[in-house]
């Protein structure tokens, strides 16, 4: 009998988490690569840019990766290919404004002349090996998003990107409900679904209701308005540059990358600008405050953002004055709540009046409520399902709402970075592991930090660190001078001379036993000097700096 053709999914990012988009579908020898994006540092990665999923998969099997698809330009899902496209050639798919924002991230890190760009448009089909890849469009919270139906010799698998169901989008580029319907119709082996909000029951509200808010509270304001949103939400700013024109104030944009998205999005197209509303700040700051719209990043609270650093009178040009309108529109990304509550805090406290509630409607979501699943399952009538692009809980919640809408449990699968699962016309099942997890890119060092390069940041953060200096005669194994002992961010020396000078004798102590036993390696000498000093730091002071030992010869 012929061996039963099948074909592989698998998550290197994205499952389990929020961010660092990454999904692999390889069919025989050939690997087709959808997404691939960056999460921010959690706060215990301290001092972590950013977060990209290890590729080592990918480099072992670079010689059959047929080509890179894209669902749309935000950071959690085209981030991370700078750092893949240096080191994988691969042809890129994606549509206009996602290869937009690509490309000024590809000159940045000088790769635009090894890389090749395709544009591809909704409805769009093309052939990546033996897949055929279709680009449907769907509605998100920035333009040109799509989603993906991926033909193979086993069946037809359906990624949905990031959507919601929006009736009325700001650009009136409806979702494409009929070539959905039509793949259901067909029979789809596959459908990978959107998880982040599957927590909230009903729809999500339109990208057009933030529009309304928007002039009621432009309407209202006295003095400057300060809008405050996600640099890629093209949608929200389009929005905002409307408002600021229907009441006659001009518009500045402050950060830099704001200021890389609208630029983009206007030589593009994406962007309606109506003539004379865009000035630089230094025109905006002369002229009447009720005349200025300032449209900046920060609504996450991010140390180096243009808002974070305008709240703590830290921005060179933009000072906060009594009788503002501060506008933050967007919802906190879970773990970034604190964050953004210390930046309101200052705020109000230099007299802004500030609006950042979800219930202010001055944010809505780009991502399907639990009525939109349930249409998105009911269009696609998938033969298995696996919830994507969410924490745990997301994607468990998600398997049971299809399990509620007739998907049997056994069809549905709650993956994890990794995981290897393997589809034919007949069964679905976890057919092992490859590896997954993240690398930390710090500066222009990319996995060069590590747990133990974190463990130590964390240690010399809470306790500080000890130097011991000590020379040492190599004839004799005599100490011909020091201990001395130097402390950073442990204690402060004038005050805590007599803890030091104990230190030191039992630095001295631990030498003299080294030398009565013959010790002379030494890295023996210098575990026995951290041994004694840190036993006797914990009992005097409970606290465990890093002790760092530097022994010298004369």
């Amino acid at each position: 009998m012929a061996r039963e053709s099948k074909v592989s999914i698998i998550p290197l990012g994205g499952l389990g988490e929020i961010g660092k988009n990454m999904m692999v579908i390889k069919y025989g020898e050939n690997i087709l690569l959808i997404d691939s994006g960056l999460s921010f540092p959690e706060e215990e990665m301290l001092g972590i840019d950013i977060v990209i999923p290890d590729i080592t998969y990918l480099l072992e099997n670079r010689n059959i990766l047929r080509g890179i698809v894209l669902t749309h330009g935000h950071e959690d899902h085209i981030g991370a290919l700078p750092y893949v496209l240096r080191q994988i050639n691969a042809p890129v798919y994606g549509t206009k404004l996602t290869l937009g924002l690509l490309e000024n991230k590809l000159k940045e890190h000088n790769l635009m002349d090894r890389v090749k760009l395709n544009i591809v448009k909704p409805r769009d089909a093309i052939q990546v090996g033996p897949f055929k890849v279709e680009f449907i469009k769907v509605s998100h919270s920035i333009p040109d998003a799509v989603g993906l139906a991926v033909h193979t010799p086993v069946g037809t698998i359906v990624h949905t990107g990031d959507f919601k169901i929006d009736q009325t989008p700001v650009d009136g580029e409806v979702t494409d409900f009929y070539k959905l319907a039509q793949l259901g119709e067909k029979g789809v082996l596959v459908l990978m679904s959107d998880s982040t909000n599957v927590e909230r029951t009903g729809f999500t509200l339109s990208e057009k209701a933030v529009g309304q808010t928007f002039e009621e509270t432009f309407g209202a304001a006295k003095e400057r308005i300060i809008v405050a949103t996600f640099a890629s939400n093209v949608h929200r700013l389009q929005q905002a540059i409307l408002a600021a024109h229907k009441y006659n104030r001009k518009v500045a944009i402050i950060g830099r990358s704001m200021l890389n998205v609208v630029n983009i999005a206007y030589e593009l197209g994406y962007l309606q600008i109506p003539d004379g509303t865009l000035i630089d700040l230094d025109e905006a700051n002369r002229l009447p405050k009720h005349r200025v719209v300032l449209l900046c990043t920060g609504s996450q609270g991010e140390p180096m953002s243009a808002l974070t650093r305008i709240s703590m009178s830290d921005h060179k040009q933009v000072e906060i004055q009594p009788g503002d309108t501060v506008i933050i529109s967007a919802t906190p990304i879970p773990g970034n709540e604190k964050l953004v509550a210390r930046i309101v805090d200052l705020l109000f406290k230099r007299g802004a009046k500030v609006i950042y509630e979800s219930v202010s409607g001055i944010h809505v979501s780009g991502h399907p409520s639990q009525e939109e699943l349930k249409l998105m399952l009911n269009l696609i009538k998938p033969k298995f399902f696996i919830p994507v692009h969410g924490e745990h809980r997301m994607l468990v919640k998600h398997a049971e709402l299809a399990q509620e809408m007739g998907i049997p449990a056994q069809n549905t699968f709650v993956a994890e970075n990794g995981m290897v699962l393997e589809f034919t016309k007949r069964y679905g099942r976890v057919a092992g592991r490859v590896p997954a997890g993240r690398v930390l890119v710090d500066g222009l060092g990319v996995g060069d930090v590590g747990n133990i390069v974190l463990r130590d940041r964390k240690q010399l953060s809470q306790d500080g660190i000890l130097i011991v200096v000590v020379t040492i005669n190599r004839e004799s194994g005599v100490v011909a001078a020091g201990p001395d002992i130097v402390s950073r961010g442990f204690v402060y020396v004038r005050e805590s001379e007599e803890l030091l000078e104990e230190a030191k004798g039992k630095v001295k102590n631990a030498l003299e036993k080294c030398i009565e036993r013959n010790i002379t390696e030494w890295s023996t000498i210098k575990s026995q000097v951290r041994d004694a000093l840190g036993k006797f730091l914990y009992e005097k002071t409970r606290r465990r700096p890093m002790i760092l030992p530097i022994i010298m010869e004369v």
